[in-house]
C-alpha cells in the first residue's frame, strides 16, 4: 500500500520557491513502501568494508566519514567557510587533497546553502575559483543565497527536497544558525537531525558549519562537544566534529577532532592563506624525530607534551599519544620498550633506525 503524507501547504509553497529558484519542476512525491524500505540485517551489519568510507580522509585518518555528517565548529573568523569552500572545490572534482588528506569527488551536484552573508561568500569563494572553472561551476554547483524557503526544524522534509531539486550528492550548509531558530531547544534540535538523516538516508553528504559557545564549559577554551553552541542533538547526529580555535583574522588556527568516525586526527594546526583562500598544514610534530633525539627513547606522556603543547598533558591526550605511538610501532618506525613492572618505569618508544642510519 503507498502511503501519502498529508498535504503540507507551506512546503508546498517552498517546492514552488525551490522550483523558481533552481529551474525545476516541483514534485509531489509518495513517501516509499516501508517493506521496501528494509535491508536484511546480514547484509546490513556484514556486508560494510573494514575501513571506514571517507569522503575526506584515508584509512582510519577519517576527518568526513561518507554518509555521516561532518561538522565544522568554531568562532568567528576561525576559517569554516575557507575550508567549506575548499571541500566543495575538491567535491566538484578540481582538487584531490585538503589540508593534505584526500577528498572524493562527488558523482552529482554540490548545493551550498550560503545562508550566513552570501555576498561575503561569494568573494570568498570567487579567491580559489578562476575564469577556467566557470563551465564546472555552472554544471555541477548550484547555490541558494540567503535564508531557507522555511525553517528547516519546523520542515524537516525541506533539506532533502532543496538536495533534491538540486540533484545533488553534496549538501553544504552554511550555517545552521541560518537553518533554523532556536537550535539551543532540545526540540529544534531534534527535528533539525530529522532533516538532517533524511537527507543522509538519501545518499546525500552532509557538511555543517556552526559556531561555538563563547566559552568552555567551566569558563576555558571550548574543547569538546559540550562546548558546541546549541541541543546535544546537533553534534549527536553528527558523525564527526572538527573545532577551530582562533581569533578572527588569525592566519594560525588549531583544529581539534571532537568526535570522531575512527581515529582521531590532530590536533591540527591548520594555516589560511587569506590571500589566496587556500589552507595547509603546519608541520606536525615527528614523532619518530623526537623519538630519535633522545638516547632512551619517549614516553607517551613525552609525545603528549609536544602533540597538545603543554606541559601537562591530561590522561585522555596521553593515552592518544600512545594510540598514535602504537601505530608507528606496527609500521615499523618505532620499537615498544615495556616498561619494568613496580620499578617505576614507563613504556618507551625508540625508532627502528637511528637518526645516523644504523640500526638501532
Amino acid at each position: 500500500m503507498t502511503v501519502f503524507a498529508p498535504p503540507d501547504t507551506t512546503i508546498d509553497a517552498a517546492r514552488l520557491i525551490v522550483a523558481h529558484h533552481l529551474g525545476t519542476t516541483p514534485v509531489v512525491s509518495a513517501s516509499p513502501d516501508h517493506a521496501a524500505a528494509m535491508r536484511p540485517g546480514g547484509a546490513w551489519v556484514l556486508n560494510l568494508p573494514t575501513t571506514t568510507p571517507a569522503v575526506w580522509g584515508t584509512g582510519d585518518d577519517v576527518l568526513w566519514a561518507s554518509g555521516e555528517a561532518f561538522m565544522i565548529c568554531g568562532a568567528q573568523g576561525a576559517g569554516k567557510t575557507t575550508i567549506a569552500h575548499q571541500l566543495i572545490r575538491a567535491r566538484l572534482g578540481l582538487d584531490d587533497t585538503v589540508l593534505g588528506f584526500p577528498v572524493g569527488p562527488g558523482d552529482a551536484r554540490v548545493l551550498y546553502l550560503a545562508m550566513d552573508r552570501p555576498a561575503q561568500a561569494a568573494r570568498a569563494m570567487r579567491r580559489i575559483m578562476t575564469e577556467p572553472d566557470r563551465a564546472a561551476l555552472d554544471e555541477r554547483l548550484r547555490v541558494w543565497p540567503g535564508p531557507p524557503p522555511a525553517d528547516i526544524a519546523k520542515h524537516p522534509g525541506l533539506l532533502a527536497e532543496l538536495a533534491d531539486a538540486a540533484d545533488a550528492d553534496t549538501l553544504v550548509i552554511d550555517s545552521l544558525k541560518d537553518a533554523a531558530i532556536g537550535l539551543s531547544d532540545d526540540e529544534v534540535g531534534a527535528s533539525y537531525n530529522r532533516a538532517r538523516q533524511t537527507v543522509l538516508a538519501a545518499g546525500v553528504e552532509v557538511l555543517e558549519l556552526h559556531h561555538q559557545r563563547k566559552a568552555g564549559i567551566g569558563g576555558g577554551s571550548p574543547t569538546s562537544v559540550s562546548d558546541v553552541y546549541g541541543s546535544v542533538w546537533l553534534t549527536s547526529g553528527a558523525g564527526s566534529v572538527l573545532m577551530l580555535t582562533a581569533e578572527p583574522g588569525d592566519s594560525i588556527v588549531e583544529a581539534r577532532h571532537i568526535k570522531q568516525p575512527a581515529a582521531d586526527v590532530g590536533p591540527l594546526r591548520i594555516i589560511h592563506d587569506h590571500a589566496s583562500g587556500r589552507s595547509r598544514l603546519d608541520a606536525p610534530v615527528d614523532l619518530v624525530d623526537l623519538a630519535g633525539r633522545v638516547g632512551d627513547g619517549i614516553t607517551a606522556t613525552d609525545a603528549a607534551c609536544r602533540l597538545f603543547e603543554t606541559p601537562t598533558p591530561t590522561r585522555n591526550q596521553a593515552e592518544k599519544a600512545r594510540y598514535r605511538l602504537d601505530r608507528l610501532t606496527e609500521t615499523g618506525q618505532l620499537r615498544r620498550i615495556d616498561g619494568a613492572r613496580g620499578r617505576g618505569n614507563a613504556t618507551r618508544w625508540a625508532p627502528t633506525v637511528s637518526a645516523f642510519g644504523g640500526a638501532a
